[in-house]
């Protein structure tokens, strides 16, 4: 009766997102489309009739990539829908994501992950900064009222409840090795998709200002949204929680995980 009293209904369209397979099937699409359009015009126009049709067609699919992406999406992520795809066949990766969640408080989204099968989830700090109550949704569960019942700032690390049971939820690793986890798996809610699955190196550690702890440097995909997703191992245990991105000087754009053991500081109260 708990559970039923905690979850909510909502309109299906709340968290409603063109999925990465649709995305690719239409960008495919339009890409079919202009090769067609270009070629027939290569047949029947001059050559600088030629060059302004391309510039027009061009222009038309732009258009249609920004009709089908709401807010700013760079062409780079669209690699990230092909690995997602590819990734999401794997038993493993589908089982990984039903634990994975949307952390919505209203004014904006997040990741989440569950880690007990009664609800407790871990997100980032920031993710629900200012907030007691927020709108959790597991994948093949629905959706929840989720209440903030522990958060730390110094290590941006916060844990949500909802009430539930039986719900899918990540193991942790018991610590963390750079040898040895080296590749690794992340999963999250990245600009104005959920669910998408990624893959990286942890190529080693750095401080950052206004952290209590040294962070994971990820040379790997990670766009907003990604904050909250859980850094998977190759053995399937979470070792770490992406927070931010940076640029670095040898690697170029990266992203930053919290290592898993500060979750410890939240668990213990």
């Amino acid at each position: 009766m708990e559970q039923d009293q905690e979850q909510i209904v909502v309109d299906t369209d709340f968290h409603e997102e063109i999925e990465p397979e649709e995305m690719l099937e239409l960008l495919e699409q339009e890409k079919a489309k202009l090769r067609a359009e270009t070629k027939q015009s290569v047949n029947h126009e001059q050559s600088h009739s030629r060059k302004w049709v391309l510039r027009v067609l061009i222009f038309a699919l732009l258009l249609n990539v920004v009709a089908i992406l709401p807010r700013t999406f760079s062409i780079p992520a669209i690699d990230f829908l092909k690995t997602s795809a590819r990734l999401s066949a794997d038993e493993a990766v589908q089982t990984y994501k039903e634990a994975v969640v949307v952390i919505d408080t209203g004014d904006g989204k997040g990741t989440g992950f569950g880690i007990t099968a009664d609800g407790l989830i871990v997100t980032n700090h920031h993710v629900i900064e200012g907030e007691e109550t927020v709108i959790v949704n597991y994948p093949g569960e629905g959706l929840f009222i989720g209440n903030v019942v522990a958060e730390d700032g110094a290590v941006d690390l916060a844990l949500v409840q909802v009430a539930g049971t039986d719900l899918p939820y990540l193991s942790l690793a018991d610590h963390v090795d750079l040898e040895r986890d080296r590749s690794v798996l992340f999963i999250g809610n990245p600009l104005r998709f959920n669910g998408i699955a990624n893959q990286g190196d942890w190529i080693g550690m750095t401080s950052r200002d206004g952290l209590e702890t040294k962070v994971m440097m990820l040379d790997a995909p990670v766009y907003r949204g990604n904050s909250g997703s859980p850094v998977i191992n190759d053995y399937g245990d979470v070792i770490g929680v992406i927070y931010a991105t940076t640029t670095d000087q040898e690697y170029g754009k990266i992203g930053l995980a919290i290592p898993i053991e500060n979750l410890d500081r939240l668990l213990s109260d």
